[in-house]
């Protein structure tokens, strides 16, 4: 039986493993952390659950592939429970508007803000449709190896002018300055300025109308527990707390992975969910291609970093849904401060999350969980000092929280603590920070995005984030079903 290592637990390496130990493959999985999960990590504190992230599930049925694999059945490890509305809208004039695949819902809220831009809407929701079939169902779970594979999807980008940016084509259909933002931010979830992130990415509104907004019962670090029953149930070996240091080569092939622990075993393939930065930098540190690597992707544009201040509250608040979007008085310019400019702006939006509106299990009987996200520079392009920043920003994000939505937060928090870009970097190595790798570009798309397999070690292979088709769990998901499919038919 062949073997394979893939480095990294998180929802990438997760469901890639599942799919290698469902074809016969040996498969050892090896996290540094003491829990599974990577980004989706997870605290328990004073009875309160506090997921690091994501939030937002999405294709389910992407997920619920991996179980039938093996006729598995994903209900069986996960539970899964509809978020309504998906979002909340919420500007500093005062309006509100509510986001949902409730189609009579959604238009009615649209006419109540600009009704002329009805008919916009629909067409915008035809272009996302296309779009969607196109960079979603044809090409999200193919590996895109050489040029020729990118000139082959030319004319398809080409129709649906990828080359603009979602925000512009959301704009084309729409012209009300609060319809754009509220059609164009979900970009942001995948770590993309909606500014300059290629309009294929227009297709999360088809694949969150199509497949919904999905919770996991006792948080998102579930899903990953339950993936790893999965795996585990299937002959899989996961290795936890013990981080992956070197991966040795020998000419094109990589042949062992070293851990921290001393641990050392050869495999006749290698695939890593690790940030591709420190996978090439540091993983690869002794051999030729991780030098070269790493000096090219030190040129690459990276996603920003997020500053999230994770509070329990006393007291229930079913007024305030699972996800709301605090927008500031700027939209543009602040995204231009965040991914160009790299300041930390006075004004921010805030991204809230309130799971236990939809899952009382997260918090104690009588209280609520909540965590207040916002967007801001990687430290590539802001290196301040998050220990003494942090606490001033958090004080800040609070006081908008309660502003605007809960009067006397103050008095009511039982717990608080929050999670800077440095912790991004030392927790998940990532560089500079990134929450979500490389910026989503189209010149760091597909193609020109990390291969699903190195150009020139012939058995090590990416998955995650940082590869072909890009952050957030469809897309992650999707990676682990291009790089599987590679693996495969390379170790038959």
């Amino acid at each position: 039986m062949k073997k394979a290592c893939v480095i990294g637990a998180g929802f990438g390496g997760l469901a890639l493993a599942v799919r290698l130990q469902s074809a016969g493959i040996e498969t050892t999985l090896v996290e540094g952390r003491d829990k599974v999960g990577g980004r989706a990590y997870v605290w328990e504190r004073e009875g309160f659950t506090f997921d690091a992230g994501p939030t937002v599930v999405t294709d389910p049925d992407c997920l619920r592939e991996l179980w039938a694999l093996s006729g598995s059945d994903m209900a069986d490890d996960v539970e899964l429970m509809p978020v309504m509305p998906f979002y909340r809208l919420n500007w500093t004039d005062g309006t509100v508007f509510d986001y949902s695949n409730d189609e009579v819902a959604l238009r009615r809220e649209i006419a109540r803000i600009s009704p002329h831009d009805l008919s916009g809407y629909e067409e915008f929701l035809r272009y996302a449709a296309g779009v969607y079939q196109e960079g979603y169902v044809r090409l999200g779970h193919e590996a895109f190896l050489d040029f020729s594979s990118m000139i082959k999807a030319a004319p398809a980008l080409a129709r649906y002018q990828a080359w603009r940016s979602v925000y512009s084509m959301v704009s084309a259909y729409v012209k009300d300055e609060r319809l754009r933002q509220a059609l164009s931010f979900h970009t942001l979830l995948v770590g993309g300025n909606p500014m300059t992130t290629s309009a294929i990415y227009a297709l999360i509104h088809k694949l969150e109308k199509d497949g919904g907004v999905w919770w996991t019962r006792g948080g998102t670090n579930k899903l990953a527990q339950g993936m790893t029953r999965l795996f585990e149930r299937l002959g899989g070996k996961v290795r936890l707390g013990d981080k992956v240091v070197q991966v040795l080569t020998v000419g094109d092939q990589a042949t062992e992975v070293v851990t921290e622990s001393g641990w050392k075993e050869h495999f006749d393939a290698v695939a890593s969910n690790g940030d591709i930065m420190h996978t090439y930098r540091e993983l690869l540190s002794d051999s030729p291609r991780g030098t070269a690597m790493a000096k090219k992707l030190a040129t690459k544009r990276y996603s920003p970093s997020l500053f999230v201040v994770h509070f329990g509250l006393e007291g229930t608040w079913p007024g305030i849904p699972h996800h709301t979007i605090l927008f500031g008085p700027r939209y543009r310019e602040l995204l231009s401060d965040i991914y160009e400019h790299g300041v930390l702006p006075r004004d921010f939006s805030i991204y809230l999350h309130h799971p236990t509106v939809t899952d009382p299990s997260m918090a104690p009987a009588g209280k609520s969980t909540f965590y207040a996200l916002v967007p801001v520079a990687h430290m590539g392009k802001l290196p301040i000092d998050w220990d003494e920043v942090g606490p001033i920003l958090e004080r800040r994000i609070l006081d908008e929280v309660g502003r605007r939505l809960i009067p006397d937060i103050d008095d009511r928090i039982v717990t608080k603590f929050h999670y800077a870009p440095k912790n991004f970097e030392t927790d998940l190595s990532a560089f500079h920070g990134s929450a979500f790798s490389l910026e989503p570009i189209l010149t760091q798309s597909a193609w020109f995005r990390g291969h699903n397999r190195d150009d020139q070690l012939k058995n090590f292979y990416l998955v995650g984030a940082g590869t072909h088709p890009g952050a957030g769990i469809p897309g992650v998901v999707g990676s682990a079903k291009a790089t599987a499919k590679l693996m495969i038919e390379d170790l038959r």
